[in-house]
């Protein structure tokens, strides 16, 4: 009797166990998934994805060359992501550092919350901050060359900007609440400011060093596997001698902010040529409406084929006007920021250089498409790869995207990267 009653004793007693068991660790997984649930962490993890996404994006601009969506070949946004400060020396883009440390910040968003080990979630939270403060300083400081040096926003990068002002306040102020935790503090008040302001020097030492390395001089170049099309200098618009024994080809388009200031290094180049050198001059409307190479029009480049027109209608009427009209197009009326001739506004003034009936007639001559067509041909016959911005330099096969500062870059541009003979 006694051993039955223990076995029964026994079996009573065991059950109620067995129950307590289970509840504790029912208990036990319902703390740990509300730990992750109640860690907050879904907003920074989304920023980081947005940031990753874009900076990917403005990282396959910069080396393909092809135009962003909604953006046109020179407008704002290529001004911006061609620009000097769109990389570091001319060769290592920022968009692809910035890459980096988004894809740094999501893989460490997954060790901030409760359920990761005490060590291993405080080395995440200081490297979290150290880059909040990266992000952070790098969009003011891209913010301020944007509005001070270059004059002009690019859409998406600004969205990245504010997309990493915004990840780096949400970083602090989740790093804050981590102070009060005074059993086991995970991250103190010192090292929240400190290890943000580490970031921030490491913003700035990016600035430096993009202010001080000179930047390269060529954005893209190439060479073409196609025979280009011929143009006689001697009835082509050109800047130089149509007799020089060098002749380049300058592709551009008269709306373009690049192939303004390139013109007026033409003139110093072929002076330190010693008069051996000659640009033609090969307007290349970034239009579809006369350039089958476009993919797509955009606003900035509207009526870009009736001004190459209009130009070359005043070649034909009266070649002494057309270097009058050329320097006038790309001219500076007022201000600091050159701006686009209107039609109406250049309409008048090739009347006003050749005649009413001159330029009738010169604009209506079939020479006027056909040199045209000419000149978009060896456009979309060294396009390979993406590459269709101007302005463009071709010599021989051989075609550059220059971006120089001065004179003396372009003529460094023509001998190391066209091959042109120095004088």
């Amino acid at each position: 009797m006694p051993e039955e009653i223990s076995e029964h004793v026994c079996g009573i007693e065991s059950k109620p166990r067995e129950k307590n068991f289970s509840r504790r660790g029912e208990s036990g997984n319902s703390k740990f998934f509300s730990a992750k649930k109640s860690d907050g962490l879904w907003p920074l993890k989304i920023l980081a994805v947005i940031g990753l996404s874009l900076s990917a994006y403005l990282s396959w601009h910069f080396l393909t060359g092809r135009a962003l969506i909604g953006c046109g070949v020179t407008n704002s946004c290529d001004e911006i992501l061609n620009s000097r400060w769109s990389s570091v020396g001319g060769i290592l883009p920022v968009s692809g550092l910035a890459a980096g440390i988004y894809l740094a910040v999501f893989a460490a968003s997954f060790s901030l919350g409760a359920a990761t080990p005490f060590p291993v979630r405080r080395l995440a939270w200081r490297a979290m901050l150290v880059m909040a403060g990266v992000v952070a300083g790098s969009a003011v400081w891209f913010i301020i060359v944007q509005k001070f040096f270059i004059k002009s926003f690019c859409p998406y990068c600004m969205a990245a900007h504010v997309n990493g002002l915004l990840l780096a306040v949400f970083v602090v102020w989740r790093a804050q609440q981590q102070v009060g935790d005074n059993s086991r503090r995970l991250i103190s008040f010192f090292p929240v400011t400190g290890l943000t302001f580490a970031g921030l020097a490491l913003a700035a030492t990016l600035a430096v060093c993009q202010a001080s390395i000179a930047p390269r001089a060529v954005f893209r170049g190439g060479e073409s596997r196609e025979i280009l099309p011929a143009i006689d200098t001697h009835d082509a618009p050109l800047v130089g001698s149509p007799d020089a024994p060098v002749v380049v080809h300058l592709l551009f388009d008269y709306k373009c902010p690049h192939c303004q200031q390139l013109h007026f290094l033409l003139d110093e180049a072929i002076r330190r040529y010693d008069g051996k050198l000659a640009f033609v001059l090969c307007p290349t409307p970034l239009n579809t409406q006369c350039n089958p190479y476009i993919p797509r029009d955009v606003n900035e480049f509207n009526g870009s084929c009736e001004l190459a027109k209009i130009a070359l209608a005043v070649w034909r009427a009266k070649r002494d006007a057309f270097p009058i009209f050329d320097q006038w197009m790309f001219s500076l009326d007022s201000g600091d920021r050159w701006h686009p001739r209107s039609l109406d506004v250049a309409k008048a003034k090739a009347v006003e250089l050749v005649g009413q009936p001159k330029f009738d007639a010169a604009l209506a001559d079939a020479w006027v498409a056909q040199y045209l067509q000419t000149c978009i041909q060896i456009y979309g016959k060294t396009m390979h790869g993406g590459n269709n911005a101007v302005p463009k330099l071709v010599f021989g096969t051989r075609w550059v995207i220059p971006e120089p500062n001065d004179a003396g870059e372009l003529v460094s541009i023509l001998q190391n990267s066209l091959a042109v003979p120095k004088p």
